[in-house]
Parts: C-alpha cells; structure tokens; sequence
C-alpha cells in the first residue's frame, strides 16, 4: 500500500501529461514559457485574486512575500510552532524574529485567543502573559505580520486572524502550502482575504509537480510588481532583464513543472471530492471500530458554512500513553504506511535556540507532536485499503 499514490493519477493523465511536456520540448522556452502564464492565468481565476505567480517552491512564495514587505531585525511575524519548518525559517531569512503561538487542540491550527495573548505580551513586553523570544526579552520587538498555516489541509480560522490583523494594523501571509483547494466560508484558500498567500506544488501537494514548485497570490497590484521582479534576480521588468533595481533571486517556476501542473489541473475538482470522501470514510470506519472511546482522536472535518478541508494529510491523534513508534512498526508488518507531521515543535528545533524558548511554553503544540499519526491519504485509496488501515491501526493500539 502507498502512503501517497502518486502513480494511480498518472495512469489516468499519461497521454496528457507527455502531450504538454512534448510542447515545451517542443518550442524550447524552458523558464517562465507560455505555460507558466497559462497556469497562473488558471490559478489567479481559481482564487479569485488578481495575481498569481508561479515560483521554483513554496519556500520560496514564503521568501518573495517577506522579502518584498522588507521586513528585518526588530521586526517580529507571528506564526505556529506546529508545521513545516520552512514557515519559520522564511521569517528567520529576513532578519526578522518568528513570535511562535499555540495551537488549537482539535483543529491544531493557530488559535486565535493565544495570537492576541502574544500580541499584548510583545507589546508590553510581558514574557508572564505569553512566552516570547530571546529578541522581544532584549529590546522589544515590532508585530509587522501574521503567517497562519493551513495544516493539513484544514482552514486557519480566519474569521479571528483577520480581525486581529486588522485591528493592530498587521499584514496576513497566509500559508496554503497545504491548503490550496480547500475553502474558507466559500472562499478558495489563497484567496481567502489575506493580503498575500504562498503555495507549494511539492509532488506529494494535493495539486503537486513532479519536482519543486510554488505560487504566491495577491490583490496588491505594487505587491505583485515586486515580487515579479525579485523572483528574476531584481530585473526592472520583462523587457530589461540586465537592469537591475534590488537585490533579488532565482525564484522562478521552470516551464515543465507548469505544464505538469497544467495535466494535472483537469483532475484536481475531482480530487478534491475525492479526497473528502476518503476522509468521510476514515472518520466512520474508526467511529465502527470504537477507537475514540479508546482515546484515538481523529481530525475534525470542517462544519463550518462553506468551509473545506483538502486533507494534504488525514493525521489522527493517538490516544495518551501510546507508544507512537511501536504502533507504528505493527502497522508496517500488515504493510500498511504511517508517518508523524510533525515530532518536534520548531521552537525545539536548533535552527531556532536562539529564540530561546523553553519545554513546556507551548503545551498544545508539544502534546500534539508526542501524539500526531498520519494515516495513508490520497484520492484513490479504496474502500478496502481503508478498512485494511483501520484494521492495523486497531491492531496495534490493542497490544
């Protein structure tokens, strides 16, 4: 059994997929051709936003919006402990200090009541009502952005992120690296009213290439300018490539990877109904296998009006005391896949001890990594499979 079967979906779009690389073979315009722009044409419709622009990965969406918002040191971006490591690290590469806040412990995405607790903390410099950096102890640190992520899939709550945002006059990046097909109260996420949102084509995305790749989209007319030129070294514009105005970098999404996107982009309203059904189908089949009155705690699906979840994973959280690793070699000896997003909040990573934060100043985040399984999720993963994954994962919490 595959955790991710890539393979399934090409079979159904080989011919599609080789008829649109054999085009960009064919006229040779292998970074930033026609496809690229068809793409972006495709996507920026999809949102609803006026910009979209295709870039070599999500990181690198992340990087071209920090960068171009010209943040540095003394600059703070609030964000979540509990995701990916690049989030952060784009905040670090700025100069500029990630504030971490806690999650939610159903949905575990930023919560909302801990981001205004953090933003009184950086703005009295109180360290007693919420943990803080290093940095914001020394000499104060200024809010300049909030940098929710989309985790798993599932909408930040943005109903609150935005508000707050609003009302401290802060800029919202959204990360959608994971989220990109879901929606927000009927809005496509990365279009959800941030003023920017970044997004990864990563192979194992729900919409994913076949290497790195990525997009940001926006409204902001000036931002777009920007970010079109930083991600091509700086140039003036298109037509002075050799003129440059800023410091910038190779950020540029290649042709073939667009137009993989391209083939890919006719099955993606399916997958996405696809992909929910899978998950409706997980949540009744450990529902039948009693596992929550075991203590298993499987992943909300969203009930808001108009909000979707694209389930880039479909992560349970095992019930206390489990040992994490043990259910997981059971399950690999039926053959069935398991992997753990994320085991170590980043504020226990190296990359960030200089922040300084210490155990237990993210108790929601540190509970959830000690608990976190993710389960086998794409959208063909069939009926039988599922029950063959519940079967193994009931196996193994029983002994």
């Amino acid at each position: 059994m595959e955790f991710i079967d890539l393979k399934a979906q090409q079979k159904r779009i080989r011919p599609q997929l080789w008829n649109r690389i054999s085009s960009v073979l064919e006229h040779g315009r292998y970074i930033l051709g026609p496809e690229v722009e068809e793409l972006e044409t495709k996507l920026a419709a999809f949102t609803g936003m006026r910009h979209c622009l295709g870039c070599s990965s999500g990181s690198t969406a992340l990087d071209l919006v920090l960068t171009a918002w010209e943040l540095g040191p003394g600059d703070a971006v609030l964000t979540t402990p509990f995701t990916f490591v690049a989030t952060a690290e784009s905040i670090a590469k700025t100069g500029a200090t990630p504030v971490f806040v806690d999650i939610d412990p159903l949905t575990l995405n930023m919560d909302a009541d801990r981001l205004e607790d953090a933003l009184a903390a950086l703005r009295d410099g109180d360290a007693s009502r919420h943990p803080l950096p290093l940095p914001a102890k020394k000499g104060g640190l200024i809010p300049r952005a909030i940098l929710p992520v989309d985790i798993f899939g599932r909408p930040a709550d943005y109903d609150r992120i935005l508000a707050t945002a609003k009302h401290h006059g802060l800029k919202v990046l959204e990360d959608a690296a994971q989220g990109f097909g879901g929606r927000w109260h009927d809005l496509p996420l990365g279009g959800c009213g941030c003023d920017a949102a970044a997004t990864s084509f990563f192979p194992t995305k729900p919409l994913g290439c076949y290497g790195d790749g990525g997009a940001v989209f926006t409204d902001d007319d000036a931002l777009a300018d920007r970010i079109d030129s930083l991600r091509y070294h700086g140039r003036a514009s298109k037509k002075e490539k050799y003129e440059n105005v800023r410091p910038g970098m190779n950020g540029r999404l290649d042709t073939i990877q667009a137009a993989i996107l391209l083939a890919k982009w006719e099955l993606f309203p399916e997958e996405i109904k696809l992909r929910n059904a899978v998950a409706a189908r997980y949540e009744s089949l450990l529902r039948e296998a009693g596992l929550q009155e075991r203590g298993l705690l499987p992943p909300p699906i969203p009930a808001g009006d108009g909000d979707l979840c694209i389930w880039a994973q479909y992560t349970v959280q095992l019930p206390q005391n489990s040992d994490r690793a043990a259910v997981i070699e059971t399950m690999k000896s039926r053959g069935v896949p398991a992997a753990v997003h994320y085991p170590k909040g980043l504020h226990k990573q190296k990359a960030f001890a200089a922040l300084a934060y210490g155990d237990g100043d993210f108790p929601v985040t540190e509970h959830a990594t000690a608990r976190v399984l993710s389960l086998p999720m794409h959208p063909y993963l069939e009926e039988e499979q599922q029950c063959e994954v519940v079967s193994a994962l009931a196996e193994a919490l029983a002994s």
